[in-house]
């Protein structure tokens, strides 16, 4: 009989040690409720895209990135990832090959679909991490509108933050300028040579210029869509030729760390759902 107790009294702790996959197309169903337990009901979203980085860094760079930091953090702090997830805002790219650019508002029902459906399978807590400098606008956009009508669910934008030490490094390690390193530059090539080094081209990193042409002059008061392609029309800002494994390193695992705490904030957080909750009760219809 004391054995019998034992062993219901540990069950819950086993099955809570027990090893399971973070993605969720690895999961096989009857992990499922342990995997909604052991996440507290958290997935992460990995928003990257497909487009051309510059003439030595693969066009799934972004996505390669969102991916990897998905899968570190949350090795170390249990969630769910959802599978890679390429479609966002690319506009301005769509003149250069293996550009990937659906029409916005499909960007958008996508994006809405797909987190009512990661909802829907019991993840009430939903991180969005993205890797494209073109999708933050698009994301926090879509985030406000989830005000619009009543939900169950959360969606949270991450976005890194480094602590001071962490700066002092990245920037020790930099060889360019960080502010003309915008696209396809120094620190995208390090992070993918970190990553998947097998996939750089890095000494056809010159045949491009990754110059600002400054081709629009309009004041500093004024944004107009076609500032990019007018800066940068070979899509490609930086300096890829200067990429090295250690700045990728430093530049992955600070990303990584700020996520893995941003998880255990969210996987905490009973707090924005009551006052969604909330708000919607009072909000005037």
């Amino acid at each position: 009989m004391k054995l019998k107790l034992l062993v219901v009294c540990l069950a819950p702790a086993l099955l809570w040690g027990q090893e399971i996959p973070t993605r969720w197309d690895e999961l096989v169903a009857s992990d499922w409720e342990l995997a909604l337990e052991k996440s507290g009901g958290t997935c992460i979203l990995p928003i990257g895209i497909l487009e051309k980085h510059g003439p030595g860094v693969p066009i799934g760079s972004d996505l390669i990135r969102a991916r990897q930091w998905a899968a570190r953090a949350a090795a170390k702090e249990y969630a769910v990832v959802f599978p890679d997830y390429f479609y966002g805002q690319i506009n301005e790219a769509k003149q250069q090959y293996g550009t990937f650019s659906l029409p916005s508002k499909l960007a958008m029902e996508l994006l809405e679909a797909t987190t009512r459906e990661i909802a829907r399978n019991g993840f009430k807590k939903i991180i969005i991490i993205n890797s494209h400098g073109g999708n933050p606008q698009m994301i926090r956009y879509f985030i406000q509108n989830q005000l619009e009508t009543p939900k169950d669910y959360v969606v949270y934008f991450f976005e890194p933050r480094f602590s001071p030490d962490e700066v002092t490094q990245i920037n020790a390690a930099r060889q360019t300028d960080a502010a003309t390193d915008q696209h396809g530059g120094e620190r995208e090539a390090s992070e993918i040579l970190y990553l998947r080094p097998e996939l750089t081209k890095l000494d056809r990193s010159t045949q491009e210029s990754g110059e600002n042409q400054a081709r629009l002059q309009l004041p500093s008061s004024l944004y107009a869509a076609i500032w990019w392609y007018a800066s940068y029309p070979n899509h490609y800002a930086g300096k890829a030729a200067y990429g090295t494994v250690e700045l990728g390193r430093l530049m992955t695992e600070s990303t990584v760390n700020s996520l893995v705490e941003a998880i255990q904030a969210v996987k905490k957080d009973t707090q924005t759902l009551q006052l969604q909750n909330e708000y919607f009760k009072n909000a005037k219809r």
